[in-house]
């Protein structure tokens, strides 16, 4: 069958299609720069659109497309398990791409953390997580603890139980109310940390690193510990643009989680898979949580398919008698996807993915911080191939943009004018106004500059703009 033309695919989508996170009325009425955009060819770290034009792919889809596109061998993967078993849920039974999945991934998992839970993607997982801590405690005696702690700014899915945990109000007050009993703390951003937190000249990262986790101490006694169950956090924060953990952080938090008996749930759909140069963010950080949900690079892309990752220690209420843990997801641990994800894993050991990153990842800083020679730049912040450049006002002062200025300059201009020059990566103000990038993980130093040159020149026509 032959496939729309592009004025066919324009219409059909602007008559049909509701897109994710997006203003539609960006979209209505004629002319190019009316269009959505559509691509329909990947090859490597590269895009191409409807049209022909080829972008460089600098966030990885959506942090997801860890070896890039065009991939045959995944691709083989999934229409070979496809044509020999398409699909059965893991409700009582079991298929064996999901078995060897969930060894391999015990095998890479921190500590004991042995238990894989299979879902669908990223926001299943979370909410697998807290589902889970609270059946666990009511289990083990405590059922009182339900509470969770997250961090400002922070998001971690736009599920009911997901979307309550996420720190983000813009994004969840036109779906309130919301799962009660959820609380925010700090996050880690050093450039904006209040002010005495990281000492006197504000650049003590350590200091701030325990003032930041110290505040999750305060939210467990002001809750009463007895009714807090886990704190959620991100190896890197995401939202509001890459925030790396200051050095001693998940240290001190692991301490106050034991301290009052609560739970470490790493969130890593964005930070596992090597996006920080190890198979799991925790092990890329240095800390041990009790539970990690991840998805996205878990197959690359090719297939969707997300895991919540328990400990020993979580699952033993359910290891005898008619203990059930009564969730699931219909395609949770799909037999197509858990193949891909098996495939995708081992091509990171054959083509040694991980050290890659390790190897590549100075370069990549070092490049994207010759930016920082711009007056609109006013932070380059992240780690291994993930990273946020946060985009300022005043450098001297760290003056931000005000709502306008971000409609105007960030997304009527930068968003726009980065996506004509080649590049598609996110612009965000999901907090303070940044750049997000996240390349495919065979990403090298020719592409690295690449990105450099075509932000150095739209950047720096949009410093004009204020």
């Amino acid at each position: 069958m032959e496939g729309m033309d592009h004025s066919e695919l324009q219409r059909a989508a602007k008559d049909h299609l509701w897109l994710h996170f997006s203003q539609h009325g960006r979209y209505v009425g004629d002319g190019p720069e009316h269009d959505v955009p559509i691509m329909v060819r990947g090859e490597g770290v590269y895009l191409y659109d409807s049209r022909g034009k080829r972008y460089l792919d600098g966030l990885a889809g959506l942090f997801v497309s860890q070896l890039g596109h065009g991939r045959r061998e995944l691709a083989e993967a999934a229409a070979e398990q496809a044509g020999t078993l398409a699909f059965m849920p893991l409700w009582s039974y079991a298929h064996p791409p999901a078995i060897e999945l969930a060894d391999k991934i015990a095998s890479y998992a921190p500590g004991d953390l042995n238990r894989v839970f299979f879902t669908s993607g990223g926001g299943e997982a979370v909410e697998s997580a807290w589902k889970l801590a609270k059946d666990y405690f009511k289990r083990v005696g405590k059922p009182l603890k339900h509470k969770v702690v997250s961090r400002a700014i922070a998001y971690h899915g736009t599920t009911h139980g997901a979307l309550s945990i996420t720190g983000l109000p813009s994004l969840k007050q036109q779906f309130e109310p919301l799962v009660p009993s959820t609380f925010r703390v700090p996050n880690t951003n050093l450039y904006r940390a209040p002010a005495g937190t990281a000492g006197a000249d504000g650049t003590d990262a350590a200091a701030f690193g325990r003032w930041a986790a110290d505040q999750i101490e305060v939210a467990i006694l002001d809750e009463g510990p007895d009714t807090v169950a886990a704190v959620f956090l991100e190896p890197v924060q995401n939202a509001g643009g890459c925030f790396p953990p200051p050095p001693g952080y998940f240290q001190r938090v692991r301490e106050i989680c034991d301290a009052y008996d609560v739970l470490l749930v790493s969130d890593e759909v964005i930070c596992a898979y090597g996006r920080l140069g190890s198979m799991f963010g925790a092990e890329a950080i240095g800390y041990q949580p009790d539970i990690i949900t991840s998805a996205k690079g878990l197959t690359s892309g090719y297939a969707p398919l997300g895991a919540m990752i328990a400990s020993d220690k979580l699952f033993e209420p359910f290891a005898t008698g008619s203990a059930m843990f009564a969730h699931g997801y219909t395609f949770g641990g799909h037999p197509v996807s858990t193949a891909v994800g098996l495939r995708n894993m081992q091509i990171f050991e054959d083509e040694q993915v991980l050290q890659g990153v390790q190897d590549r990842a100075p370069a990549l800083r070092a490049t994207l911080e010759r930016l920082l020679d711009l007056p609109i730049v006013g932070d380059v912040r992240g780690e291994g191939f993930f990273y946020g450049i946060e985009l300022v006002k005043d450098k001297a002062t760290k003056e931000s943009f005000t709502a306008e200025e971000c409609e105007r300059i960030l997304y009527g201009f930068v968003s726009k004018r980065l996506y004509e020059e080649g590049l598609y990566c996110r612009a965000d103000d999901r907090g303070d106004p940044v750049i997000q990038l996240s390349p495919p993980l065979v990403c090298t130093q020719e592409h690295f500059d690449e990105m450099e040159q075509i932000l150095r020149s739209v950047l720096d026509k949009a410093h004009s703009l204020i």
